[in-house]
């Protein structure tokens, strides 16, 4: 059998991960870490290469994972590397998603590549359950709860604030409004009032903490209109109260099969590590992007527009055997 030849570019923790998953996976192969960073500073037992030998590799790479961060990184090297790889990326800023979309799109297809954008947990597994639950019950309502559970692009947000030196955030659903749909009540629900972030921050020598407080309340697809609670710690009680990244959380559909009986869809993940499960979401979908491309399809593409049956590395006569 053909092994799926992988790239990785990027390598903080959502590239580990990646490099976790396709290891585990028999039907990949790894052929190597692309870093900014010099070859020499990755600790790891792959191969790797500088960002600058990427293009010359093109033809030794099936798909390209793509883990650098949503707000920095992929809104430039998602449409960029489309044009050259099949690609796979978790670019996660929601409200920004249809206009990269439409970017990466067009590259993808100029340069005749599959791009399977946005994968991950939310959006990607969430954004599946919300569409299933919603065309099985059309009259109803949809509520996502996340966490608790630490943030990973919200983390690295912070962490880019000027006078921050190092930070993590948390997100704490509403016990309150989670009781209430279970015992069958309507809410009044939007994601601001039914999460409270919690961020814990370490400053830089000589930062104003009401100035850094206020950058990070205001920030725009982060933090601005949810209740932030802002929390200024040493650097050795951030190592040593707030490691791993732990996060999860549940997509719910109330909805009502006729105007007396109601039924509730939930869908629910528990996560020791956010980032290695979310690599692992994307390694699966590498697996899509590169039948997809087998297929002749071109293009940027969604969780939405993938067969399940393509995510897997058994076969369709073995899925139906197995799992129907």
């Amino acid at each position: 059998m053909n092994k799926i030849k992988v790239g990785i570019l990027g390598y903080g923790n959502l590239g580990q991960g990646v490099e976790m998953a396709v290891h585990q996976a028999e039907d990949m192969e790894l052929v190597g870490v692309f870093s900014r960073r010099q070859p020499s500073q990755l600790t790891t037992e792959s191969p790797t290469f500088s960002v600058d030998e990427l293009e010359k590799m093109k033809d030794q790479i099936d798909v390209l994972i793509l883990c650098g961060s949503s707000d920095k990184d992929l809104p430039k090297q998602g449409p960029y590397f489309a044009q050259y790889f099949n690609t796979v990326d978790s670019f996660d800023t929601h409200n920004d998603i249809p206009a990269y979309f439409n970017k990466v799109d067009k590259s993808a297809e100029d340069g005749g590549y599959v791009s399977v954008i946005s994968s991950g947990w939310d959006p990607g597994l969430f954004s599946l359950n919300r569409l299933i639950s919603e065309a099985i019950l059309p009259a109803g309502e949809t509520y996502t709860f996340w966490g608790p559970g630490k943030s990973q692009g919200h983390g690295a947000a912070v962490r880019q604030v000027e006078g921050v030196k190092d930070a993590v955030q948390y997100t704490i659903p509403s016990q309150k409004l989670l009781d209430e749909i279970n015992q069958g009540h309507s809410i009044e629900y939007t994601s601001t009032t039914a999460h409270v972030r919690e961020v814990f921050a370490v400053l830089e020598e000589d930062a104003d903490p009401e100035q850094v407080e206020q950058m990070i309340v205001n920030m725009e697809n982060y933090f601005k209109d949810y209740e932030t609670k802002v929390c200024f710690i040493s650097q050795e009680e951030l190592d040593r109260d707030h490691g791993g990244v732990p996060h999860g959380g549940r997509v719910i559909r109330q909805g009502y099969t006729d105007e007396s009986n109601q039924s509730l869809y939930e869908f629910r993940l528990n996560l020791d590590s956010n980032p290695e499960f979310t690599a692992a979401v994307n390694v699966a979908c590498a697996r899509a992007a590169y039948r997809m491309a087998e297929k002749g399809m071109v293009g940027a593409q969604t969780i939405f527009d993938i067969p399940p049956v393509l995510l897997s590395p058994k076969s369709a006569e073995e899925l139906r055997r197995e799992l129907l």
